[in-house]
């Protein structure tokens, strides 16, 4: 049995500093514990992605029969992931020490004999920052159709437009189930059924939005389209004659602006619908690249017998033809759709599917959209470790290099916050997923995701909670007729109740589905895009989240605060705010349990609360005075935030 042993944490401050993501050029200190052999050597060895290797000695102190190896090193002057592990000596024997997790790089090290998975570093550019204005919001997602019908006399001529173009309009009323099976006559389903909301709808739900603390709205495609989704576009420089007129949406930008909300648009361009201006497949428009090999736009397609229908198309979908987005004419044409609409009031974009844009295009997007908007925003679709995230070739994506993405959709959030509160792992495998990101991520990147539970492509967060499917697994007929149990919701409300207690919790905005606070269910698309239920509402999820909004929008710490992460109990996990104020989110999965937390267990993050002082407690009321101690009681998957006064 070896008498050596070796410690390292990457996301503890004592063993790293700084904590995280740092910039190109920044000074970085590595600490490795070292004990049971008085002889011990060690070196810290750095890779990057490109193969470069070097090795590093360090200064070494001996604390309480423990020797304590200091290594300082400088990030590379260009931005990468740094990857880095340690190799230990007794002097007859060499060890590693690196990531205990092969998935996440992060978190605790691991002695071993054989070469280990290494630690990683993001190292970003220098000059990266993102848009202070949209830091800390709250932000709220609206698929148009569906969020409110307003008054707007345009509606018959908008279907009108339409049905002169041979497409087919159903309306429904506002109440009644979405169409999601083929219509009498056609082999395939057809997303053309509406409920007809409109941009003079979400005009006439500000006050609504401003109850709930709204500062962000991220709203899905605006632009004309045959489908009710909107992602296959036909016309990138007009809006969707259904939704309103061009003056209805400056209207509507105007509204939203006076009432201290930002607007970002939903960008789809890594395709086109192929009933558009570009590809008119069914000679509509009479300038399209299908049946015209001279037309303009021919050249960003890829037509060739290879393919199944004939052209390269979105995941087999033909009537969402795929672009070649490094086309110069496509370049320059995407570049003049973000400067109309950020001209016209929008505040940013999001990136549909920007795993599937090369780096270069998404780096162009961000040159130009800076170049127009310094303050604008650019969101990113991307479903996993953004810092991590690979291309199908094996190359790690540039997302959080300061040179293309301001932030992303935070998927990997709700994948961990959900499986936390299912029980498919416990809490100390969600601070280890929360901290990784946590780590990964640049401090401004991880501010301006938008961190979400729900979205238009995932089951209602509250169907899943219930015991629904997390995915598209089952028939339509099926999720049609699904019903979750009572009980089996009533205690999903409680899951979401915690769940988006610590999303308000966490450095991102918090991003709301329209509909999820009211109660909303469904599993996968469409049966997650029926109309917002006016009228209908969960008043007991209502009167959550107006609670757990209030409290986001009306202190400091949660927009400037750092961030550190506890899990006492398999059951119970927290995370802490600190700076501007303090506050601490408890939840609690299991029955009820007396909980006990001093500062020393937020041991990874950016900073440790004092608990100490006079705190705000939610829900319920009332307050609590600590003194470097938290004991309290938590109810069966229950919550607890606390917010100092």
């Amino acid at each position: 049995m070896r008498g050596i042993n070796a410690y390292h944490n990457s996301r503890e401050l004592g063993f790293r500093t700084p904590f995280g993501a740092v910039k190109c050029g920044d000074d970085i200190t590595l600490r490795l514990h070292v004990w049971g052999a008085a002889a011990a050597e060690a070196q810290v060895v750095l890779r990057t992605w490109n193969g470069y290797e070097d090795f590093y000695g360090g200064e070494s102190r001996w604390e309480n029969g423990t020797r304590v190896f200091e290594f300082s090193i400088k990030a590379p002057d260009k931005p990468c992931m740094l990857w880095y592990n340690f190799r230990v000596s007794d002097g007859n024997e060499l060890y590693y020490v690196g990531a205990k997790d092969r998935i996440l790089r992060s978190g605790e090290g691991k002695l071993t004999k054989e070469l280990p998975h290494d630690f990683r570093i993001t190292v970003y550019d220098k000059d990266f920052k993102t848009p202070e204005g949209f830091k800390g919001s709250i932000a709220y997602q609206i698929f148009p159709d569906r969020f409110f019908r307003g008054e707007y006399p345009g509606i018959e001529e908008g279907m009108a437009h339409h049905r002169r173009l041979g497409r087919r309009v159903t309306v429904k009323e506002w109440g009644e189930e979405v169409d999601y099976l083929p219509r009498a006559g056609e082999k395939y389903y057809s997303p053309q059924d509406y409920y007809l909301g409109n941009f003079r709808g979400v005009a006439d739900k500000i006050p609504y939005l401003k109850s709930l603390g709204v500062g962000v709205v991220y709203m899905n495609p605006i632009f004309e389209s045959a489908y009710n989704h909107r992602y296959s576009i036909s016309d990138y420089m007009s809006v969707d004659p259904l939704l309103g007129t061009e003056e209805d949406f400056c209207a509507m930008v105007g509204a939203l602006h006076v009432s201290g909300i930002k607007l970002i648009l939903d960008g789809v361009f890594s395709h086109t619908g192929d009933d558009s201006i570009y590809f008119d497949r069914y000679g509509n428009y009479g300038v399209g690249a299908f049946g015209n090999k001279t037309s303009k736009y021919r050249e960003w397609y890829d037509f060739a017998p290879k393919y199944k229908h004939g052209f390269r198309c979105w995941w087999d979908f033909e009537t969402l033809p795929e672009v070649e987005e490094l086309t110069p004419s496509y370049m320059d044409f995407i570049g003049k759709v973000i400067e109309k609409w950020i001209g016209l009031g929008a505040d940013g974009w999001r990136l549909d599917v920007a795993d599937e844009l090369p780096d270069e295009f998404i780096k162009f997007l961000r040159k130009r959209l800076k170049a127009i908007a310094p303050d604008a925003i650019l969101i990113g679709e991307v479903w996993e470790d953004a810092a991590l995230k690979k291309d199908g070739f094996g190359t790690r994506r540039e997302y959080v290099n300061g040179l293309e993405l301001d932030g992303v959709m935070d998927y990997p959030f709700s994948d961990a916050a959900l499986d936390f509160l299912l029980n498919r792992i416990d809490s100390a495998e969600l601070k280890a997923q929360l901290g990784a990101q946590l780590e990964g991520y640049p401090s401004d990147f991880m501010r301006a995701q938008l961190g979400l539970l729900g979205s238009h492509d995932m089951p209602r967060v509250l169907s899943i909670l219930a015991g629904g499917p997390r995915k598209n697994v089952w028939t339509r007929e099926a999720q049609a007729a699904w019903k979750p149990s009572a009980e089996s919701m009533r205690l999903a409300k409680k899951k979401l109740m915690q769940a988006s207690a610590l999303q308000f919790a966490m450095p991102f905005m918090p991003c709301v589905y329209y509909g999820d606070e009211a109660g909303m269910t469904g599993l996968a698309d469409p049966f997650c895009r029926r109309p917002y239920p006016w009228g209908n509402e969960d008043g007991e999820l209502m009167e959550h989240y107006r609670l757990i909004t209030a409290a986001r929008a009306g202190n400091a710490v949660f927009r400037t605060g750092n961030t550190s992460f506890a899990s006492p109990d398999r059951d119970i996990f927290a995370a802490a705010r600190t700076g501007e104020g303090e506050a601490v989110v408890i939840i609690n999965r299991g029955g009820t349990k007396k909980v006990r937390l001093d500062p020393s267990d937020f041991s990874e993050g950016e900073a440790r609360p004092l608990l100490s002082g006079t705190y705000s407690v939610l829900p319920g009321g009332g307050e609590l005075t600590l003194n470097g101690l938290l004991e309290a009681e938590i109810g069966a998957n229950g919550y607890l935030l606390l917010i100092r006064k």
